[in-house]
C-alpha cells in the first residue's frame, strides 16, 4: 500500500502538463492534512514535477530529460527575471529554443523571431503581437505593460507574455548565466545514469538458497547480490565471503550481511565512489526513498564512468576548471615536478588576494598531477591540512612544488610548497586514498 506521499506525488504527476495546483486543493481533493500535501508538493518541485512561481503559483511541468536540460522553461524564466506575467498563463510550461533581443527595426526582428522563441524587447506593443503570432513568447523589459488585446492573444495563443523590471542587457545576463549553471549540471553524471536497473540485476529473496548462489555465480561470474523482500525492499547483500564453508541448502538470510550500505540514484558518481573506496566494497545497491531496490552499481561502472567524465569536452566552465586551467607544468628537474600558476581576478578574496578555497583547489590538483606519474588512476582526498599561508597578490605567478612522501596501492601523503619569487606563501599536507582503473 502507496503512502499518502506518494499517493499524492502520482496524483500530481497524472495531471496534464500546465494544471495548476494548491496545497488547500491538495489536501481537500486526497482527504489529507495540508501539511502532508505541503511536503508533497515540495518534494514534486525538486522531482521536476512543479515549478513554483512567485505571483503565479505552482504549475504541473514537464519533467526535462537530462540531454535537454539547458532549454528552460518560461515558468523558469519567470523565477530568473523577477517578472510577473501578463497573459498566457497557460503556456508557462513550455520550454524556449532560444532568446532573441529586440533592439533592432521590426522588420529585421521578426526574420529573426521564430515559434519556440522568447523575444525581449520593450514596450513596442506591434512587435509584441507580430512575435505572439509568429509562435514566440515575449519578455518587456523595463517593467513595461502592454496593450489589452495583445494579452487576450496570448491567452489564445497559450503563450506566455512576461514584464521585468529589468532592463534588457540585465535580462539576457542573467538567463545566459541560468542556462551556463544548467549545462554545468548536464556534465554531472549522477548514479541513475550508470546503474544497472533493477530489471537487469540479479537479486535473492530471504528464503532462497545458498545453492541459487553457485548457481548464479557459475553463470554471471559475478559474486555479489542484493536481497530484497516482496516489496522490493533491500535486507541485505551475500557475497563469497558469506557462502565459504557454508551448507548449500542454508536459507541466504541465515548467512547475508544485514543493513548494507546503499546509495541513492540522485548522488553523484563521485560521491559513490569516495563511499566504495572508504569502505572498500566493490557494490553498491542503488535504493529510492522508501529503500526499494532501484539498482546495482558496481566499482567497474563508476571507474568507467569517471574515466568518461575526463574525456567530455567540458561545456559549462566551474571555478574548479578556471583554477586548473592555470597550471602550467614546468618539469625543470628529473625528480621534481614543479608547477607555475597565474592569479587572475576570478580567484581573489574581497580584499583582492588569493582566496583560501582556491589555495585548497591549487594543492589538490598539483596533487592529483604528481600521483599520476607514479599511480594511473583517480585520488579521493582523505585529508587535508593547510598549515601555512600567506596573502597572495592578484595578477602574481606562483610555484607549486607536489612532494610525495609516501605512496601504496591504496593510500599515498603528498607535501605540496606554494613558492612567490621564492618564499614560501604556504603548506599543506594531503592524505589520499587512491582508485585503480
Amino acid at each position: 500500500m502507496a503512502t499518502k506521499h506518494n499517493q499524492i506525488l502520482e496524483h500530481i504527476n497524472s495531471l496534464p502538463v500546465g494544471h495548476k495546483i494548491s496545497v488547500r486543493q491538495i489536501a481537500k481533493d486526497l482527504n489529507v492534512s495540508e501539511g502532508t500535501a505541503y511536503r508533497a508538493i515540495k518534494d514534486a518541485e525538486n522531482k521536476g514535477y512543479v515549478s513554483t512561481i512567485e505571483r503565479v503559483g505552482t504549475i504541473r511541468i514537464e519533467k526535462k530529460k537530462k540531454e535537454n536540460i539547458e532549454r528552460l522553461t518560461y515558468a523558469e524564466v519567470i523565477n530568473i527575471v523577477d517578472g510577473q506575467v501578463l497573459g498566457g498563463r497557460e503556456g508557462l510550461h513550455k520550454t524556449l529554443n532560444k532568446f532573441v533581443i529586440g533592439a533592432m527595426k521590426l522588420e529585421a526582428m521578426m526574420r529573426y523571431t521564430d515559434a519556440g522563441n522568447l523575444l525581449i524587447v520593450g514596450n513596442r506593443t506591434q512587435a509584441h503581437q507580430l512575435a505572439l503570432e509568429a509562435g514566440a513568447a515575449v519578455l518587456i523589459t523595463g517593467g513595461f505593460d502592454t496593450e489589452d488585446h495583445v494579452k487576450k492573444l496570448a491567452d489564445e495563443l497559450k503563450l506566455p507574455i512576461i514584464s521585468s523590471s529589468y532592463d534588457t542587457f540585465t535580462v539576457a545576463t542573467l538567463i545566459n548565466r541560468a542556462i551556463y549553471d544548467q549545462l554545468i549540471k548536464k556534465e554531472i553524471v549522477l548514479v541513475e545514469d550508470i546503474l544497472t536497473p533493477i530489471e537487469k540485476t540479479i537479486s535473492f529473496r530471504p528464503t532462497d538458497l545458498v545453492a541459487k548462489w553457485h548457481e548464479y555465480s557459475q553463470e554471471t561470474l559475478h559474486g555479489r547480490y542484493p536481497i530484497i523482500d516482496e516489496n522490493l525492499k533491500v535486507l541485505g547483500i551475500i557475497t563469497a565471503k558469506d557462502i565459504i564453508g557454508v551448507p548449500i541448502e542454508t536459507p541466504v538470510e541465515k548467512v547475508m550481511t544485514k543493513n548494507p550500505i546503499t546509495v541513492n540514484g540522485k548522488v553523484s558518481v563521485a560521491s559513490a565512489a569516495r563511499m566504495m573506496v572508504w569502505e572498500g566494497i566493490e557494490l553498491l545497491p542503488v535504493v529510492d526513498e522508501q529503500n526499494r531496490l532501484q539498482g546495482i552499481l558496481s566499482r567497474q561502472d563508476v571507474l568507467q564512468a569517471l574515466q568518461m567524465i575526463q574525456r567530455q569536452p567540458q561545456v559549462g566552465e566551474t571555478i574548479e576548471d578556471i583554477v586548473t586551467n592555470q597550471f602550467i607544468d614546468t618539469k625543470e628537474t628529473k625528480n621534481e615536478n614543479m608547477y607555475r600558476f597565474s592569479v587572475t581576478p576570478q580567484m581573489t578574496n574581497s580584499i583582492g588576494t588569493l582566496s583560501y578555497g582556491v589555495f585548497t583547489t591549487i594543492v589538490t590538483e598539483a596533487t592529483n598531477r604528481v600521483l599520476r606519474v607514479h599511480k594511473k588512476g583517480d585520488l579521493v582526498v582523505e585529508n587535508l591540512t593547510i598549515y601555512f599561508v600567506k596573502p597572495v597578490q592578484i595578477d602574481t605567478i606562483i610555484e607549486v612544488h607536489p612532494k610525495v612522501m609516501e605512496v601504496g596501492r591504496k593510500f599515498g601523503k603528498v607535501d605540496v610548497e606554494v613558492y612567490q619569487e621564492g618564499a614560501v606563501v604556504g603548506k599543506a599536507l594531503l592524505m589520499v586514498q587512491l582508485i585503480d582503473r
